[in-house]
């Protein structure tokens, strides 16, 4: 395949948002009631990796200010950069698959199926880990499948799929997930507390901890979905085509929903249901970028992760000291650019 000027561009454009967001992890892990300095954040950093903490000045960052921004900032942003890029790249490949820009993880009801999958662990009392896996995340997978696989065969119309009728029945079934987990907090009053926190989605109260357990999980599964973008570029030619252009794309649609589904119920695990970030960044990076997936899905996996740390800055500091649920936030913005999906009733 010949490159294009544009294809030529694409390293310098992940480069360019690779620095943008790691400036903007330094940023907003400055902001907060104690004042540090974005040089003082970098310091920090440094001061951790073995050779390179003898070139740093530490003697004038307090021990306070280290704690801070070690054990409680700078974990929950990496935590927001792993949610918003998992849930963004998911959101690229859900709408490159069905070909419709309001495709995501929330609106097909997958992180509603993910959040009910981890409720009823929490209820069961299934807090264990194998391997580094929680049976948390393991119940949440569990829903999401269950959810991809309603959704799919109820909005299946003989061997095609209408996309009108795959967002109905995904709202559907989120819907119907959800009252389930209402209802489940009437009954089990005592753990009404975490589940609510499902329902509305946080980053706040982590630490490291949730960092560890899903990095590597999270990273593997995007390097896998960026194995197809070739495959998804192909198939916005229509499935036919595709189909002749040796793509088979039934199972490339399988494989995909899987992945999908895996990680946005790994994220889902330790943040609960946010809601739209699937929805928002993909299409914002296709109107600028594009719809070449080689560029759009890990376009999208930054500017998700730059936008989640943004909004969750905003989340925990907006009406401080009273922190806000990061989905609330990330409501406010997704619903009215849902709305004007709508009404423009665009398409890739």
């Amino acid at each position: 395949m010949k490159i294009s000027r544009d294809e030529k561009k694409y390293p310098i454009i992940l480069l360019a948002l690779t620095i943008t967001l790691i400036f903007a992890i330094a940023l907003f892990s400055t902001i907060g009631t104690a004042n540090v300095g974005v040089m003082d954040v970098f310091k920090i950093v440094v001061e951790k990796i073995p050779f390179l903490n003898r070139f740093v000045d530490m003697s004038k960052i307090t021990d306070s200010h280290r704690t801070i921004i070690w054990n409680i900032r700078l974990p929950r942003v990496i935590l927001g950069v792993l949610v918003g890029a998992s849930l963004s790249m998911a959101g690229a490949a859900f709408q490159g698959m069905f070909k419709n820009p309001m495709a995501d993880p929330y609106i097909i009801g997958i992180s509603s199926g993910a959040a009910l999958g981890a409720t009823i662990a929490i209820i069961l009392k299934l807090d264990y880990r194998i391997y580094n896996i929680s049976t948390i995340s393991v119940f949440a997978f569990l829903g999401a499948l269950l959810t991809v696989f309603l959704v799919y065969n109820i909005a299946r119309i003989g061997g095609s799929l209408p996309i009108t009728n795959l967002l109905l029945a995904g709202v559907a079934i989120g819907q119907f997930f959800t009252a389930i987990m209402s209802f489940l907090m009437i009954i089990y009053d005592n753990d009404m507390n975490k589940i609510i926190y499902w329902t509305l989605g946080s980053l706040s109260g982590k630490g490291w901890e949730p960092v560890n357990r899903i990095f590597l999980l999270v990273v593997t599964v995007m390097i896998l979905i960026n194995f197809f973008a070739r495959d998804l570029n192909i198939m916005l030619t229509g499935d036919e085509v595709a189909q002749s252009l040796g793509v088979d794309v039934e199972k490339t649609k399988l494989y995909l929903l899987i992945l999908c589904s895996l990680i946005t119920s790994i994220v889902v695990s330790v943040s609960g249901i946010i809601g739209f970030v699937g929805l928002i960044i993909p299409h914002i990076a296709r109107i600028v970028l594009g719809p070449d997936h080689r560029i759009l899905l890990p376009a999208s996996a930054l500017l998700g992760g730059i936008f989640m740390i943004f909004a969750d800055t905003i989340a925990r500091t907006i009406i401080s000291p009273v922190q806000i649920p990061v989905g609330i936030i990330t409501a406010l913005f997704g619903g009215p650019f849902f709305i004007y999906l709508l009404k423009r009733g665009e398409r890739i």
